[in-house]
């Protein structure tokens, strides 16, 4: 058998100041030349760990490895290889893609310049033929109006779009070996596709072996030929992809299996509208090269609907369709022409102070608790934190909400004087919905909030946000790329492209008997990567 990556007895403890943690235990597996391995499991399994030890990643001293830890590329000993070896081999025969790509790419750069300048340090090529090669790249992984976005800074793009640059990026060099870490994480279910697909077919025309991480089970099956089941750093079960789906022998397995969004029953029965959108139309202002000449983008076109009270409304769409923009309009984040009305009240029409008054009636939720969750305050004063601004409270009461709100969405009272980067992803998601219920409004604008959670983590957070809603009597624009998660959620489906609403109704209507093309395509991407 013709491996190209050996890895025999890997196991990596990390120093902490509360001592010795085994993050991987002895794990053994192989990937062939030519194939696909998926290494799946939870946050916190040690597959990233992994991952990053091929390259040599991991921080030393404080990452170590066992004296009979082997990991080999084409029968060479990584560990412990000189500085000239290591960069010989990262970036050119094995090339790696990160699963947040807003932390690996330049925030001060034109992604355009990121590429090209990766391109002219791994190969001879001239100014203009890394420019051209760029650009075909950005082709290639169906980044769209390329001209444009060459010249882009990275947090002009989608998420979707930065995690296409940096898969770019590392197919510069048509690498022997890819390691992809969680790359469709943030994607839309027909770019997933896509990604995939273009993966697959690079794997095949340049030779290349894919080591695959990823908590999503639909992907490995669809995607990988060998797959290993990773829990608490210990490799529970591998083999041949479908003979472990079919006939799955652990336990885990079997509950990572099992861990599917079931669609929701819809109840409704209160008609009577809580937001009433008219005529909303968003601009975003864009750079031009004629400093006398504004440009801009019509994000958000026309879009008029009515959201009834103790609902959940399913807004879904690939990115750059406007779902986020919507979003923040209604939380009045940004400016917006046309009509937005809560309870009846035009939100144009209201004086500063009841604006201020109304904004603890609309809360939302983003897509990433890490980024705004500030790193500098307890959970307990980044949830407490809104109360002194609108309510009279003392201390003592104070305290008494902060404990209620925190027990309720499952996280312990006595965990409220941590930090925010002693919690885990779905941890941190808890907190950054308990911030904001504690305000008890009456609307929740919900976006991506379950997109970077393990499945089985997902479930819970969607059990979580239904009962609070239940006991909070709460209405919910729940925004997301991923259909399963929005077939478990909402009432009514919004369906959104280029800025549009394209198609709207019951959740089970929608999803049972699509009436536009484009809703079509979206549900064939996401059954098409189904677990069962």
């Amino acid at each position: 058998m013709n491996n190209i990556l050996e890895i025999n007895n890997l196991s990596i403890s990390f120093t902490t100041r509360d001592g010795e943690f085994k993050a991987v235990d002895n794990i053994s597996f192989n990937i062939e030349n030519n194939k696909t391995m998926a290494l799946v499991g939870e946050s916190g399994s040690g597959k990233s760990v992994t991952a990053m030890s091929v390259l040599q990643l991991l921080p030393r001293p404080q990452a170590s490895y066992s004296e009979s830890s082997s990991i080999k590329f084409k029968g060479d000993e990584i560990i412990n290889a000189s500085k000239e070896k290591l960069l010989s081999i990262r970036g050119n025969i094995v090339s790696m893609v990160f699963q947040e790509p807003m932390t690996s790419l330049n925030p001060y750069h034109r992604i355009g310049d990121q590429i090209t300048e990766s391109i002219i340090l791994h190969t001879d090529s001239s100014k203009k033929e890394a420019v051209d090669e760029a650009k075909h790249l950005l082709n290639l992984v169906e980044i769209d109006d390329v001209d444009r976005r060459f010249f882009a800074y990275p947090h002009e793009l989608s998420g979707g779009q930065r995690q296409r640059v940096m898969i770019a990026m590392a197919l510069v060099n048509k690498p022997q070996l890819l390691i992809a870490d969680e790359p469709t994480t943030a994607l839309d279910v027909t770019i997933q596709a896509q990604i995939l697909d273009l993966m697959s077919k690079l794997k095949n025309e340049l030779g290349m072996s894919i080591l695959f991480i990823t908590h999503d089970l639909g992907l490995v099956r669809q995607f990988s030929d060998q797959v290993c089941v990773m829990k608490d750093g210990v490799i529970v079960e591998q083999g041949n992809t479908e003979k472990v789906f079919d006939e799955p022998q652990h336990t885990y397995t079997r509950r990572l299996l099992d861990a599917e969004p079931k669609a929701k029953e819809s109840t409704v029965s209160d008609r009577n509208p809580i937001i009433q959108v008219k005529d909303l139309n968003v601009f975003y202002n864009i750079p031009s090269g004629n400093i006398f000449k504004k440009s801009s983008f019509h994000a958000v076109k026309n879009v008029s609907f009515e959201i009834f009270k103790n609902t959940t409304i399913g807004l879904v769409g690939e990115s750059g369709s406007g779902k986020s923009t919507l979003g923040k309009a209604i939380a009045n984040l940004i400016s917006y022409e046309g009509d937005i009305s809560i309870d009846g009240k035009n939100l144009s029409q209201l004086s500063s102070q009841e604006r201020k008054e109304l904004k603890k009636d609309i809360q939302i939720v983003f897509q990433d608790p890490y980024g705004s969750l500030s790193p500098r305050m307890t959970i307990g004063e980044i949830v407490g934190e809104g109360l002194g601004v609108h309510f009279k409270l003392s201390q003592k009461e104070k305290e008494n909400k902060i404990d209620k709100v925190l027990s309720d969405v499952g996280i312990e009272v006595q965990a409220k004087n941590k930090y925010p980067h002693e919690f885990s992803g779905g941890q941190r998601q808890r907190i950054a919905i308990a911030r904001s219920l504690i305000m008890n409004p009456s609307f929740m604008i919900l976006d991506e909030p379950t997109s970077a959670l393990d499945r089985s983590i997902q479930i819970q957070v969607i059990n979580l946000l239904k009962d609070i809603q239940d006991e909070y009597g709460l209405t919910y624009l729940f925004i997301s790329h991923d259909l399963k998660v929005i077939r478990s959620m909402s009432d009514f489906i919004f369906v959104m492209k280029d800025g549009v609403i394209v198609e709207s109704g019951i959740s089970e209507e929608v999803f049972d008997n699509p009436k536009e093309e484009y809703t079509k395509k979206l549900l064939t991407a996401a059954l098409r990567y189904a677990s069962n």
